[in-house]
C-alpha cells in the first residue's frame, strides 16, 4: 500500500509543479488553490508512505516521478523540447526509480 501512496504523491507533485506555471506567481486564484492543495496532499502522502519505506528511497522516487512527469507534461502540453538527449535523460531517471524499487526490501 505504501508504494501506491508514494506513486499518487509523485503524481500530485507533477500537478503542483506544472500548476506553478499557471499561477503566474500565485496571482491567479484558481490555479493557485489547485497548486497549493496538490502541494499539501503530495507532501502528506509522501510522509505517510515514509512510515514504512526508507526515506532515501521514498524521497528519490517521489522526486523522480515528479521530475519525469513534469518534463513529459512540458513536452506534450507546453511544447517543450523533446530532444534525444532529453528523452534519454528521462529514461535514465526512470531506470533509477525502477532500480530503487527493486532494491528495497
Amino acid at each position: 500500500m505504501s508504494w501506491l501512496i508514494l506513486v499518487v504523491a509523485g503524481l500530485l507533485e507533477v500537478v503542483w509543479a506544472v500548476g506553478l506555471k499557471y499561477t503566474h506567481g500565485f496571482s491567479r486564484l484558481v490555479p493557485s488553490i489547485i497548486t497549493v492543495t496538490a502541494m499539501v496532499a503530495s507532501i502528506a502522502l509522501l510522509a505517510w508512505a515514509m512510515k514504512s519505506l526508507p526515506v532515501g528511497t521514498a524521497y528519490a522516487i517521489w522526486t523522480g516521478i515528479g521530475a519525469v512527469g513534469a518534463a513529459i507534461t512540458g513536452i506534450l502540453l507546453l511544447g517543450e523540447s523533446a530532444s534525444l538527449a532529453r528523452i534519454a535523460s528521462l529514461a535514465l531517471i526512470v531506470c533509477g526509480i525502477i532500480g530503487l524499487k527493486l532494491s528495497t526490501h
